[in-house]
């Protein structure tokens, strides 16, 4: 069941909420369904933000990269065999999933397609029978992408908790 009230501070803000019965899933009053953000240390905030910013800067560089076409990118696109002239299309989507990424309200969203992203780029790695660590080297960038955002948004923590072996 959702309800609808207004937000008495200001007059054309509506707020969501969702009420729940307790259940052993959802625990407690509907735990899951608050949608107040967890706090967390300031320490933990700046980190997820600096990873995730290196993340994008060095994703926006490779996209470009592949939009300008310049002759380096070129010759390894020719190495694993990638046709060039795909490139325009892989960096203008390299592009949309790293803008998505680096806005706060989209970037789950964004990281998810980068995932896929960098899935298709270890494939081609692999295909290419190209070095471990070049092979590797995109599965380690995603979990960058995922190390930034895991630290940054409480609701990822939430849905896929870490805990240590003595807790």
């Amino acid at each position: 069941m959702s309800a609808t009230t207004i937000n008495n501070s200001s007059p054309l803000r509506l707020d969501r909420t969702t009420k729940m019965e307790s259940s052993p899933a959802t625990g407690p009053a509907g735990a899951l369904a608050t949608t107040s953000p967890r706090t967390i240390s300031k320490s933990r905030l700046v980190t997820g933000r600096v990873l995730s910013t290196l993340a994008t800067l060095f994703l926006l560089f490779d996209a470009f990269g592949k939009i300008v076409q310049p002759a380096p990118v070129l010759q390894a696109s020719a190495r694993i065999g990638f046709p060039s002239h795909l490139l325009f299309g892989v960096g203008v989507l390299l592009l949309i999933c790293t803008v998505a990424y680096a806005i706060p309200r989209t970037a789950v969203l964004g990281a998810v397609l980068l995932t896929g992203f960098l899935g298709g780029a270890a494939e081609c790695q692999l295909a290419a029978a190209s070095p471990t660590f070049e092979a590797l080297f995109p599965v380690l960038f995603g979990i960058l992408v995922w190390a930034g955002i895991y630290l940054r948004e409480p609701r990822i923590s939430r849905l896929f908790p870490l805990r240590c072996a003595g807790r």
